[in-house]
């Protein structure tokens, strides 16, 4: 097999939720270039999904956009559903969808701990589970979960115990279904990005934050969104064809300190 042909995706159907902004977006729109057809799902469908329609869509590919809630299971059914009466069989899926927020533990309230847990955990096994289903029925499939390297690491001086064990939640999660589905063609794998530049790490009042980010990590800057698609590329194609239950650190180097 010639190495361009380890990170073809041309004829698969992907679906990636979140893929209305940053990291989300940005691999959406590298599935397309790689030639995948993408269904992209987010909370709302007007803005950002559009703009990531029409990048799809100047690089030849065929996109979906559905707005779901991805608490949702009865939504996230009928959206596979949808997918592949309009695209094709499900082959692939990336879920990107999940907030961010801090406070102090001792001061969080109830709701706001609940509320981040119910996206960034519940939400990507809900999307998992629907994705699983119709990829068993195929009998193949790829599952990359965006977690983060605050599953890894306690990210100094931000005061954020409910993200970062949504986010250990993921890792170990993935990990689990890639074991229970390990016979039955799914592979499952997660992504842990360190600080990257996305609207939510880069508006004006987190500009100070911004330097210590960039500070503490190795190479000195942030990541840009871009950078993740390649690892999202190789997790999902033939490339990595025996891997699978991995959580693959794309940080700049920042777990190594």
């Amino acid at each position: 097999m010639t190495a361009p042909k380890l990170f073809d995706l041309s004829g698969h159907v992907a679906l990636v939720t979140g893929a209305g902004s940053g990291i989300g977006q940005r691999i959406a729109v590298g599935l397309a270039q790689c030639g995948a057809d993408v269904a992209l799902v987010d909370r709302r469908s007007d803005g950002g999904l559009a703009d990531t329609a029409a990048e799809i869509a100047a690089v030849g590919r065929r996109s979906l956009s559905l707005a779901v809630d991805v608490t949702d299971a009865g939504a996230l059914a009928e959206a596979v559903a949808r997918i592949e009466a309009e695209l094709g069989a499900l082959s692939l899926a990336v879920n990107a969808a999940g907030i961010a927020n801090a406070n102090a533990a001792e001061e969080m309230a109830e709701d706001q701990y609940q509320t981040l847990m119910d996206i960034n955990l519940k939400g990507v096994f809900l999307s998992c589970q629907a994705e699983a289903r119709a990829m068993l029925a195929h009998g193949r499939g790829s599952i990359v979960n965006i977690a983060s390297m605050s599953g890894v690491i306690v990210n100094r001086g931000l005061s954020q115990a409910h993200y970062n064990a949504s986010k250990a939640g993921v890792i170990h999660m993935s990990k689990s279904l890639a074991m229970e589905w390990v016979g039955r063609g799914i592979r499952v794998n997660t992504i842990s990005p360190g600080y990257t530049a996305t609207p939510m790490n880069t508006r004006p009042e987190m500009v100070h934050q911004t330097r210590l980010f960039e500070e503490q990590t190795p190479m000195g800057r942030m990541a840009r969104p871009d950078e993740m698609v390649g690892p999202a590329v190789f997790l999902l194609s033939e490339a990595a064809s025996y891997v699978t239950g991995v959580d693959l650190l794309v940080d700049g180097g920042f777990c190594c300190w």
